[in-house]
């Protein structure tokens, strides 16, 4: 009973809006057997198909356990075990939500991203692929890219990895169709890229009628080319979940199962591996101080950051939210961060070149080494790679024979056109010998880049490195990154696609 503003009291009831587990839990909790779906009346053998079938709602799951409780005692376990199963049910008399009015089963099991997505990839879609390419080829694909920056190498493959974590799901699956692309047979590729799309649609974080209908594409696509394999999955309730429940990335089970981390298993680490219950909660009373003595000067030194905003006008509205292992910013700009939990300071560049924009001449060093170009962040480090060398020497160091004319056709197009933005590439018009007004320069063999997120401008992802080293050991042949560099006015990303764009080395 609660009492409203009022005065009058009233009989309140939570409801349960999502349940957060894996499939086996979900199983387990709706009272269903093995290989039986949690949210559909589906078995194993009819995961494959291609609609959604029959609901498992709650008035159906209770009146099959009225009917069990009719012709078996729940005290006689094996009795009412074998009679439950004629209704593929796990035998449980009496499921925790019974009580619940508002509680059904096929509503508040939600679609979970760590499992249903990534889980789901590894244990299927991953080895569809590993079996299809080979393991000695798939490990050998993988093993001679080329390493990114902030992202893994699987230097000896992926056919034997153990205890693979989320990220490194994630980190396979940007690479894997690319690797299998010509070594597994079409159909395969065709349906587990038509499943990899369906996941990373799945992870909008906002979703409309017209995401809803792209992702039911996927899914189809992926059911037409399905003749060598077979998806052992739920995924035809995830469609109608999000129509009900919202997008998957709210439930997470992200935070729970990195909880095993950092509440059990970290603090068993500083035992002395006895008497583990005490220890682990003296562990955890200690942390919870620290959190909190975190907590009060993080919030101290935000409030210092931001009266030092203030003065900055439009620009002092913008979060911090990005991430870089490059601290060489001029000193006194309040770009960087922390907030309880976090292992690393943040960094945002957008704020930090708009800042630089208003601050008067002469109070910083020229040229800027941080801007921004539409919604991408550049960031210099302040001392360049190489100091200063002849335009001659970068020629024959990086291996760039047409430098000289494309730096002249650069500049006199900045002279014609001004700041716009016009193509890259073509014929040089200028010559090989063309006199500029400089003769050296200065070159850096790493740039920060950093863009806003595409649903959300105000959203800031974390600085990427993109590097550009000459020839040395180990990289006997220069260590570059590439990217994809959209050049024409006329094309928006991602609707055109690569049209308009740009392939090439960083520099």
């Amino acid at each position: 009973m609660l009492s409203d503003p009022t005065g009058p009291s009233h009989y309140c009831f939570t409801p349960l809006a999502s349940y957060i587990a894996d499939t086996p839990e979900a199983m387990m909790l709706a009272c269903v057997g093995g290989k039986t779906s949690p949210v559909t009346m589906a078995m194993y053998k009819q995961f494959g198909d291609a609609f959604r079938h029959e609901l498992r709602t709650r008035a159906t799951t209770l009146a099959q356990l009225d009917v069990v409780h009719s012709r078996a005692d729940e005290d006689n376990i094996k009795t009412f075990f074998c009679e439950s199963q004629k209704f593929r049910l796990n035998g449980v008399a009496k499921p925790f939500w019974s009580d619940s009015a508002l509680a059904d089963p096929d509503w508040f099991f939600t679609p979970e991203s760590l499992h249903i997505i990534h889980k789901k990839f590894w244990d299927h879609d991953a080895q569809w692929l590993i079996l299809a390419v080979g393991e000695s080829e798939i490990d050998f694909r993988f093993s001679i890219l080329q390493p990114t920056t902030g992202y893994r190498h699987f230097h000896k493959g992926i056919s034997k990895l153990k205890q693979v974590t989320g990220h490194c799901h994630r980190d396979i699956q940007q690479l894997i169709i690319a690797v299998c692309a010509d070594a597994a047979p079409p159909g395969v590729i065709v349906a587990v890229r038509a499943l990899l799309h369906f996941h990373y649609l799945l992870q909008l974080p906002r979703i409309n009628d017209n995401d809803i209908r792209h992702i039911s594409a996927a899914l189809d696509k992926f059911h037409a080319n399905k003749d060598a394999i077979i998806s052992a999955g739920l995924m035809q309730s995830i469609m109608p979940s999000i129509r009900s429940s919202g997008v998957t990335g709210q439930w997470s089970a992200d935070v729970t199962e990195h909880a095993q981390i950092t509440e059990i298993k970290n603090p068993a680490r500083s035992s002395n591996n006895n008497n583990y219950d005490p220890q682990i909660c003296r562990h955890l009373d200690h942390t919870d101080k620290c959190n909190r003595f975190e907590l009060a000067t993080s919030l101290l030194d935000r409030k210092q950051s931001t009266e030092e905003l203030e003065g900055v006008g439009e620009f002092a509205d913008k979060d911090d939210e990005t991430n870089s292992d490059v601290d060489d910013t001029p000193a006194g700009l309040p770009s960087r961060s922390q907030r309880p939990g976090q292992p690393h300071s943040i960094t945002n560049y957008f704020v930090i070149a708009n800042m630089l924009q208003q601050m008067e001449m002469g109070s910083v060093p020229v040229p800027l080494c941080t801007f921004v170009v539409g919604r991408t962040a550049f960031h210099l480090a302040y001392e360049p790679s190489i100091r200063s060398v002849t335009l001659d020497e970068v020629v024959v160091k990086f291996g760039l024979p047409d430098l000289r004319p494309a730096m002249a056709d650069f500049l006199h197009r900045e002279v014609t056109h001004g700041n716009c933005v016009y193509p890259i590439g073509g014929p040089r018009r200028a010559r090989h010998n063309t006199e500029l007004l400089f003769d050296k320069v200065q070159v850096w063999f790493k740039i920060c880049l950093q863009e806003t997120e595409f649903h959300d401008i105000h959203g800031i992802h974390p600085a990427q490195t993109l590097n550009c080293a000459p020839p040395s050991n180990p990289w006997t042949l220069g260590h570059y990154d590439n990217v994809i560099i959209q050049t024409s006015a006329e094309h928006l990303w991602p609707a055109s696609g690569l049209s308009g764009a740009f392939f090439l080395h960083s520099l």
